[in-house]
């Protein structure tokens, strides 16, 4: 499996960097593109990293947040043939409500309409091909931390908690174990294992790869949370985005070489 980081926060020398991020998968000899950032730039980094995306057979978004969405349209005119796998919870309808006025944060508002043609929508656990598969959230009451982060969904006329119902995890069977991605874990990074570890009972979650959404958390939880992930028993973590660099120093001080950093122009063999 080789994993190449086409947008990060944080960039190698010469690649352009942004808030968001996008992942490009090869896997068994097909090549799958997760995420997309927060604009085309990322085509510029894959130019880079020797990545034709009209090769790309799968396209996946992994929740429907402007960060990691609002580069589809660049993704299709640069690929005509890949379907962007998306879950039926997403809609253009997600805000942040932290400060004095509603921000959205959703998707790039009539983008779901426009590529319609190109969009599936997918519900409960979905096999994208042999040995990769797409799984919602399986955790009840996850209302309470949309509500905990200030993050809420304009729906049926009121603001309701997001429960993060647009969210999806991208599982990957490899030798050494599951490989999962998750771009955000709104979940909590513990709770996306251990939902996996559900759905695959029996076999070891070797590395979880994403952004772990502890940009505004306390260090104690921060702290609190690399001990869950250290029972676990998973082997490899590889994270930036949304983990912000003092949740990244954190982890990597409790977890040591487990922790990787991700940037764009990171390539990750496993």
């Amino acid at each position: 499996m080789e994993i190449k980081i086409l947008m990060d926060n944080h960039a190698a020398e010469g690649f352009n960097a942004q808030w968001g991020l996008s992942v490009w998968i090869q896997y068994r000899g097909r090549k799958i593109l997760l995420d997309t950032g927060s604009s085309g730039d990322f085509v510029q980094n894959a130019a880079l990293m020797g990545i034709d995306l009209n090769e790309a057979e799968f396209g996946v978004l992994s929740h429907a947040h402007y960060d990691h969405g609002d580069g589809m349209e660049a993704f299709f005119e640069q690929n005509s043939r890949a379907m962007f796998y998306i879950r039926q919870g997403a809609g253009e309808n997600c805000y942040d409500l932290k400060g004095e006025e509603p921000k959205y944060i959703g998707l790039k508002p009539g983008i779901l309409s426009r590529f319609k043609d190109r969009i599936c929508f997918v519900d409960g656990d979905y096999e994208l091909f042999p040995g990769v598969c797409l799984l919602p959230h399986r955790t009840a009451g996850l209302g309470e931390k949309g509500r905990k982060v200030g993050m809420y969904c304009w729906r049926d006329g009121g603001w309701q908690p997001d429960s993060f119902a647009h969210e999806q995890s991208l599982v990957l069977e490899a030798e050494k174990g599951l490989v999962i991605f998750n771009s955000c874990c709104h979940a909590g990074a513990d709770c996306i294992i251990h939902e996996v570890m559900e759905a695959y009972p029996g076999k070891p979650v070797y590395a979880l790869i994403g952004g772990f959404h502890l940009y505004r958390a306390e260090n104690r939880e921060v702290e609190e949370l690399a001990g869950r992930i250290r029972q676990t028993g998973i082997q490899k973590i590889c994270t930036g985005h949304c983990t912000g660099d003092r949740g990244m120093e954190i982890l990597r001080n409790q977890l040591g070489d487990r922790a990787q950093q991700l940037y764009a122009g990171l390539e990750i063999s496993l």
